[in-house]
């Protein structure tokens, strides 16, 4: 049995959740690591930033607290402790004791109840937050879980969940203060909507054919079922580059890269840290985080969006839920 521990909030007993049952992949996410690229080390993290930070925000966590990242479903966890929890994300039809649990909301568990996952009904990746986030040793500065590096996560080897692990934080050391509102039933996504991702255009982008360039922004694509926290690959038309090959270079995150075959990948947390295909662009953090919840055939528009624009954007995003 792996048991996580570590940092966390000072104040409060610390409280359980065992595994059960585990799913395809649930993974602990903090913000990420940064800062380690120059070592080849990515930076992991929620592929999701906007569920992942509702969730938190819901209990008055701090930037940063680590999360559960649920995706697919099928996990069932048992309390081993009483605890305000929240939700959000993806609607993966939770239930708690068979009672249905709807996400982008707070709920309390008690001891011995069962918090349960289903299928995806809406979206494909649910983030779920404890007060002060979950208990972990962080490694390279982060409890971010990446599989691929064997790094951070429950066990600090990157490992997803397995049956009977248990996840471990502070019993509501937020007691008695206010707490957000949920989210208005506006500022909640509709991931089962076709999705339209901001990009902003890259180095490489005059080096694309024109007529490619224009269905790249005019026609749709498809998620391809290639697709996990490393990186999405679209289906649609063929785009055709001039740049035969090219000196590998930094990969940040959202990068659009063309391969040789036409059809663009989106690299996502989990990415390699350098790449040698040309790219049309970048996708802004809240576009990849929109993209992070479409199952594969889901339907998404690409639309070019100026770099200030863009900053302007997250800054709004992080000024909201920033209080560090």
């Amino acid at each position: 049995m792996s048991t996580a521990g570590g940092r966390g909030a000072s104040g409060g007993s610390r409280v359980q959740l065992r595994v059960e049952q585990a799913g395809p992949l649930a993974l602990l996410q903090d913000a990420g690591r940064f800062g380690m690229r120059r070592l080849g080390v990515t930076q992991g993290g929620p592929v999701d930033i906007h569920a992942w930070v509702w969730a938190n925000h819901l209990l008055g966590n701090q930037w940063g607290a680590a999360t559960l990242e649920i995706t697919f479903g099928g996990l069932s966890l048992i309390a081993e402790g009483e605890a305000q929890l929240a939700l959000a994300g993806a609607n993966l039809e939770a239930t708690l004791d068979d009672e249905p649990i709807e996400p982008w909301s707070r709920f309390t568990i008690q001891a011995g109840q069962r918090l349960r996952f289903g299928s995806p009904k809406n979206g494909l990746r649910a983030y779920l937050a404890v007060p002060g986030g979950f208990l972990a040793e962080p490694v390279l500065g982060s409890i971010a879980g990446v599989v691929r590096e064997g790094l951070g996560g429950h066990d600090g080897q990157g490992g997803k969940l397995q049956k009977d692990d248990t996840l471990v934080f502070q019993e509501d050391y937020r007691e008695g203060r206010d707490l957000p509102d949920a989210p208005s039933a506006g500022e909640r996504p509709d991931y089962s909507r076709p999705a339209r991702l901001a990009l902003v255009p890259g180095a490489q982008i005059t080096d694309f054919e024109g007529s490619s360039l224009f269905a790249a922004f005019n026609r749709p694509w498809q998620v391809d079922d290639r697709a996990d926290r490393m990186g999405v690959r679209l289906t649609g038309p063929l785009l055709k580059c001039g740049i035969s090959s090219m000196i590998s270079e930094g990969i940040g995150l959202g990068a659009v890269q063309v391969p040789p075959d036409g059809q663009p990948i989106v690299l996502l947390n989990d990415r390699q840290t350098i790449g040698g295909y040309p790219r049309l662009g970048a996708l802004t953090p809240l576009s990849c985080a929109r993209l992070a919840q479409c199952l594969p055939g889901h339907e998404v528009y690409l639309k070019a969006q100026a770099l200030s624009e863009a900053h302007q954007e997250y800054r709004r995003f992080l000024r909201f839920f920033r209080t560090d």
